[in-house]
């Protein structure tokens, strides 16, 4: 049986900032780990050093996931490397993934271990907004991969399929005007305006005026999922489960759906039993796992 026919039959999956639940989100030995559960296809976030070069790292701030501070944009990658990005998961990691000092990647790095997989494999490449560098942060990401080899018509690099996603419908369009539709994902999910207010720590005025940004971006990425002008929706699980008519409406339409991030057996068996094309996890292995022996019922 070939790869394409023992996966018809079952959602792809992809490891979301890398196999991200036995290791630390991003670094190499989460993706090497992805590689060797056989996931069909890793994502990554992306930012700009204040030097240019694209790194992977959600947030753009360093604060949660090394022991540096700030943001992302003021350092070099010099600086970066000299900060530690793993040790806050607390999980040791193998001899085999590298030292400690090697654990952050650029994207050059993640397509070199990409291309040693053996196999072909999909990148899921998100670009983050708001950006200080606006949409020069897509542009930079273009221009790497083209340095590195990628086909713009194909959007393949050797045996990486590569494909783009942001939430921002600016981001989306920009990317529209090089990249064919069918490697284009619009993210979408609900906007709450007291998580962003928590997660930020910002005040009721501040907050709600930012959440009302966010809720009109919202809208615009919904017209862009609703006029077919990107290939692939990626809703949150949550956006599924609360919006189950819009789903069915995108799915019809023949979006192919990239869900994010799904964990648990049930929403594993959900997305399974809507015919979602691309399920994006934090631990591929036991994902494929389930889809493999089949998905149970849902409760």
């Amino acid at each position: 049986m070939t790869t394409d026919e023992s996966t018809a039959a079952r959602p792809l999956v992809y490891a979301h900032r890398g196999s991200s639940e036995a290791f630390a989100e991003h670094t190499r030995a989460a993706y090497l780990q992805a590689i060797a559960d056989g996931a069909d296809g890793v994502e990554c976030d992306i930012h700009l050093t204040r030097d240019q070069h694209a790194v992977l790292l959600h947030d753009a701030n360093l604060d949660r996931t090394s022991d540096g501070t700030g943001p992302v944009a003021d350092r070099t990658l010099e600086q970066l490397h000299q900060l530690d990005f793993s040790s806050w998961k607390g999980a040791r990691i193998p001899d085999k993934y590298g030292a400690r000092s090697t654990q952050l990647l650029t994207l050059p790095e993640l397509l070199v271990l990409l291309r040693t997989a053996g196999r072909e494999i999909g990148l899921a490449i998100e670009l983050k907004h708001p950006s200080p560098f606006q949409l020069k942060l897509e542009d930079r990401v273009l221009a790497v991969l083209r340095a590195e080899g990628w086909d713009p018509g194909t959007s393949r690099l050797g045996n990486i399929r590569v494909s783009f996603m942001s939430f921002s419908p600016d981001s989306v369009k920009h990317l529209l005007k090089s990249v064919p539709a069918f490697a284009v994902c619009q993210l979408v999910d609900d906007v709450n305006a007291e998580e962003i207010r928590e997660e930020l720590g910002l005040g009721a005025l501040t907050g709600g005026a930012l959440a009302n940004v966010m809720k009109a971006a919202q809208t615009e990425a919904e017209r862009i999922l609703d006029d077919c002008e990107a290939g692939l929706a990626g809703p949150g699980i949550d956006y599924v489960r609360g919006h189950s008519r819009t789903i069915r409406r995108w799915l019809n339409s023949g979006r192919r759906f990239r869900v994010w991030t799904v964990d648990s057996e049930n929403d594993v068996a959900l997305c399974r039993q809507l015919g979602v094309h691309e399920i994006t996890t934090n631990r591929p292995a036991q994902v494929l796992a389930q889809l493999t022996a089949g998905s149970p019922s849902l409760r």
